[in-house]
């Protein structure tokens, strides 16, 4: 003969669903406070990085990448070595600006004005340079690697020794004046 109290069972039932739930909510809690206590550090220094250019037209090394400057007005920054990989740039005035050896992988530039522009071994694979004036910059050992220079404007621009494995230059105007193909 099975006797069975229904009552206690139920309430231990209860007990492990609840149980089972407190432990999936403390380790939502805990991974989302781990997330926050790393992210917010990187965040801030981000954030700082991007005042500090704003504030003085210089970050030589920072980091600034996935940072929004779009329509920033850079002319003439110092952003030797920067990291602004997949940085939105978009309209952003960076005449005459030093970005030397830095990481635009990915960065969205365009429609930027990059004239007179030190861009020596800079890494630009997969830009978006569309329509964007890069008359007389240097780009001397730049890595272009399926960038998209659309419709830019290069005239008078170093390309030597430039890396541009897959670069479309789809009617843009080219160092030597003539379009290119499409």
């Amino acid at each position: 003969m099975r006797i069975i109290n229904f009552g206690l069972f139920q309430g231990l039932k209860n007990h492990i669903n609840t149980a089972g739930i407190n432990m999936q909510l403390r380790l939502i809690i805990v991974t989302g406070l781990i997330s926050l206590g790393l992210g917010f550090p990187v965040l801030a220094e981000r954030r700082g990085d991007v005042e500090r250019l704003i504030s003085t037209n210089q970050c030589q090394q920072c980091d600034l990448s996935g940072a929004n400057l779009a329509e920033a007005k850079l002319e003439g920054a110092d952003l030797l070595g920067a990291n602004l990989q997949k940085a939105n740039l978009r309209g952003a005035n960076l005449k005459g600006a030093d970005l030397s050896s830095a990481n635009l992988i990915e960065a969205d530039l365009s429609g930027a004005d990059l004239r007179d522009t030190k861009l020596h071994g800079t890494t630009l694979r997969k830009a978006n340079l569309k329509d964007t004036d890069l008359s007389w910059s240097d780009l001397y050992q730049a890595f272009l690697e399926e960038a998209q220079f659309n419709n830019a404007n290069l005239l008078n621009a170093n390309l030597n020794n430039a890396k541009l494995q897959g670069t479309n230059f789809c009617g843009a105007t080219m160092p030597d004046g003539q379009k290119g193909k499409c």
